[in-house]
């Protein structure tokens, strides 16, 4: 209790604060309105936390589906080198077949020319016989990729083509350096050397 002085000096006694004095609609109002703000807090969290649920499971749904897209193209990928290898497998082997089933016809023609050899003494017909065999096997090697390999006496010689056997001395200037004679024919196989000609070079 507070004490306080009137204007005559006289000491007047202030009534005390009474609880029933508050008005109970604010206490109500304040009490409203802190649930009000919690429930929303609480709300709020609850929302985020679901949207980070979906978020989570739509993350996972993802992953799971590029997972197994991933293992599909593994999958399809081993497949195909699988499939690769056996292409090229074939290749290689029905590549030789072939080769070697080309060859058989001539084969017979030889067969043939060895026969006519012994029945026949007209030489002539015979010589006809084998180079008519040996132009038939040429034009069948031309034609599976096989050349040979250029080497005419007078040609630079070049060792990415030809394998020098002999030197050869010689006084002429236009000889040093160039293909005199070829020992032994090279030969191409699509254009990449598979027998290097060899020949004799001036020097």
């Amino acid at each position: 209790m507070s004490n306080k002085h009137d204007n005559h000096g006289k000491v007047e006694e202030q009534a005390p604060i009474n609880e029933n004095d508050i008005d109970i609609n604010e206490l109500d109002d304040i009490e409203n309105s802190d649930t009000e703000a919690a429930k929303n807090i609480a709300q709020e969290e609850e929302d985020e936390v679901e949207s980070l649920r979906k978020q989570l499971a739509d993350t996972q749904a993802q992953l799971e589906k590029e997972k197994k897209e991933y293992m599909f193209l593994m999958a399809d990928f081993d497949n195909f080198r699988k499939r690769t290898l056996k292409e090229k497998s074939e290749l290689i082997k029905n590549g030789g077949e072939n080769a070697m089933r080309g060859l058989l016809p001539i084969i017979d023609d030889f067969e043939r020319s060895l026969q006519a050899i012994n029945e026949s003494s007209d030489a002539m017909a015979i010589k006809e016989g084998v180079e008519l065999i040996y132009n038939k096997f040429t034009k069948y090697l031309e034609q599976n990729g096989v050349k040979p390999i250029a080497s005419e006496p007078g040609s630079d010689f070049d060792t990415e083509i030809h394998e020098a056997v002999t030197m050869f001395p010689t006084d002429n200037p236009d000889q040093k350096g160039k293909v005199i004679d070829t020992v032994q024919k090279g030969y191409t196989l699509n254009d990449k050397v598979i027998r290097h000609a060899k020949v004799v070079v001036g020097q």
